[in-house]
């Protein structure tokens, strides 16, 4: 169901988007660059973009037709493989898009549960993602003949009357049990794991998806966590033991958040996301160098409160200053300052510092400003088992 297949040549795609009313032409760009880059992740080559205004999708083929003809003549002039959309469609509009352009046709759900089957390295991460693109499949599957365990054999499979559609469907519902089972069984497990981890202050690293914080995760805990410039370096979440001065404390590393995070995603790292429902203190980690920052804070505060997980006390760690860019304003230009006009000591000063407080400004990777962000979390883990543990004299 995925972008990655048997090829020897990677894939080339074309990248569709759809700018609404509520949308500057800034937010359209930087949303397809992230389109470009999960492609590019996935392996395939981002060839083209299409971008088309609408106020309202189209309901059988997302976009209108006269886009749609034009996108058409494109793929056969240029032999491109895929189609991806930045949004998730229908059913039957991918049914539609593929009757026109035939041509495969991805959504940005179908896409990032690709990266996530390809990202998946342990057998529960494995399993996470499997049972997500199950549910993602389950409702897609008319028009399709995806022989899943077709070797069980026909006798005795279908019943009188039954499609093979519907033979695909008890198949997968099947599956879904099975998975779910599964997933209940490590889900108790790891309860207990995290039960047993005694009284140590509990820190999670949160954020977008590729701000650093695996960087951050090895920088703190003197660990070797897989970290890399693509989306979703880390699925399983990465515990470690963290000691600053005489306290010790654990630090987790998980999965990074991202505009329209899938709701099966969200469902099936249930228990990896547990590690942010349950832990004592979030660092919000949030890369300051990205156009799009602030959108990316508002992303990752409301998938928080969608996990459960917004009352919790956190540090913003304003990451990659080292990568920030700025442009001198024209002294003769009036016009409001922009995002690049704006200095990063301007930014410490700002309402997006002072409305995220408590926060810090570092560089992880050049290690700028780390001592401060170290007592800053010392203070902070010391606060929480002073308050929990007072008669606690290990800390004295």
């Amino acid at each position: 169901m995925g972008i990655i297949i048997n090829k020897t040549e990677p894939e080339h795609a074309v990248l569709i988007g759809v700018s609404t009313e509520d949308q500057t032409p800034d937010q359209v760009k930087d949303y397809l660059d992230e389109l470009a880059f999960l492609v590019e992740t996935a392996g395939a080559i981002p060839v083209k973009t299409f971008i088309q205004r609408l106020s309202t999708p189209n309901s059988k083929t997302y976009i209108g037709s006269g886009k749609l003809e034009e996108i058409r003549q494109f793929i056969t002039e240029n032999h491109i493989d895929i189609v991806v959309f930045d949004d998730e469609l229908s059913p039957s509009q991918v049914r539609n898009i593929e009757k026109e352009l035939e041509v495969r046709t991805l959504d940005r759900t179908n896409l990032i549960l690709d990266i996530f089957a390809h990202r998946a390295k342990t057998a529960y991460a494995k399993t996470q993602v499997e049972l997500a693109q199950y549910e993602y499949l389950l409702p897609r599957l008319a028009g399709m003949w995806t022989h899943l365990e077709r070797q069980r054999g026909g006798i005795g499979l279908r019943g009188p009357g039954e499609t093979e559609i519907e033979t695909d469907r008890r198949i997968i519902r099947t599956k879904i049990a099975l998975l779910k089972d599964q997933l209940e069984k490590i889900d108790k497990q790891m309860i207990t794991q995290r039960k047993n981890r005694g009284k140590m202050v509990r820190v999670s690293l949160v954020g977008y998806t590729n701000v650093g914080k695996s960087t951050l995760m090895n920088m703190l805990s003197k660990s070797d966590v897989f970290a890399e410039n693509k989306l979703f370096a880390t699925l399983d979440a990465t515990v470690r033991k963290v000691v600053i001065g005489n306290l010790p404390f654990l630090l987790s590393d998980t999965v990074g958040f991202i505009r329209k995070l899938p709701h099966h995603l969200v469902e099936s790292f249930k228990s990896t996301l547990d590690e942010v429902r349950e832990a004592d203190l979030l660092i919000h980690v949030v890369d300051i160098s990205h156009p799009g920052y602030e959108e990316q804070i508002t992303v990752v505060n409301q998938t928080l409160q969608e996990i459960g997980a917004a009352d919790k006390p956190v540090v913003v760690v304003f990451n990659k200053t080292d990568a920030f860019a700025f442009v001198k304003k024209d002294e003769d230009d009036l016009s409001p300052k922009l995002r690049e006009n704006i200095t990063l000591e301007e930014l410490k000063n700002s309402w997006i510092a002072k409305s995220n407080s408590p926060s810090i400004f570092i560089s992880a990777l050049k290690k700028q400003n780390i001592e401060a962000l170290k007592q800053m979390l010392y203070d902070k883990v010391r606060d929480i088992h002073t308050t929990r543990y007072p008669y606690d004299d290990f800390l004295y």
